[in-house]
């Protein structure tokens, strides 16, 4: 077993059996003319995550570990996505409405493409998810169960809605989820502090969270 100082224990895992995965590293909710700045959100509060990311995706490849990418979007047709969802939030323009990178949120459009920093490479897995939770209307689970993949790496945004939702549910079918602390940001950074704080507390009710650096030192070893 592998071991990383995190909070609030040690993590430990089989170098075998893990994955790194990226959740909504979308021109959508990270780039201007996107669905997130459309709600009126700061951008500029999502932006410290991104070359994190980007170097845990490289050092992933490196070790030769798998790299899953999530991204929020819903079908052309719109069959897919609520009208509680597509109501909430009194934004400019709704999903499924013309924008700057295409129909808001729908699969296919320029705007819900992943970010070039964060670009997935074409053998990795790519989950088009049409709700917060990755686990809900895919085929993530049974992905992980075939490969007997049992830890997961979380990153990506945002920290408290799509972030914690997939960790929570992941938890909920017994995988061990390790958040990185710097590879997550939220549109309200107090929000992604209180975050990081449930998800360590009660002995690690949701799982554990630790920095960057101490994943990429440790692969660098490998």
């Amino acid at each position: 077993m592998t071991t990383i100082d995190a909070k609030p224990f040690p993590y430990q895992f089989d170098i075998d059996h893990i994955a790194l995965v990226c959740i909504d590293m979308q021109r959508d909710f990270c780039l201007p003319g996107g669905f997130a700045e459309s709600l009126g959100n700061n951008l500029g509060n999502i932006q410290p995550c991104i070359p994190v990311i980007a170097k845990l995706q490289a050092a992933f490849r490196k070790a030769g570990l798998p790299v899953i990418h999530t991204k929020e979007c819903h079908k052309p047709d719109l069959s897919d996505l609520p009208t509680a969802k597509r109501n909430r939030g009194n934004p400019k323009i709704k999903i499924g409405d013309p924008g700057p990178m295409g129909r808001i949120l729908i699969d296919g459009e320029e705007g819900s493409d992943f970010i070039p920093d964060c670009t997935p490479l074409e053998h990795e897995l790519v989950v088009a998810k049409p709700g917060k939770d990755t686990f809900y209307g895919t085929n993530f689970h049974e992905y992980l169960m075939k490969r007997n993949i049992t830890n997961l790496i979380i990153t990506g945004v945002t920290t408290e809605v799509c972030v914690q939702t997939t960790m929570r549910c992941a938890n909920d079918r017994g995988y061990d989820c390790l958040l990185v602390e710097d590879g997550t940001d939220s549109f309200f950074p107090e929000f992604k502090e209180s975050t990081l704080k449930a998800v360590v507390a009660q002995g690690g009710i949701v799982g554990w969270t630790c920095t960057s650096d101490k994943i990429l030192d440790l692969l660098e070893t490998l």
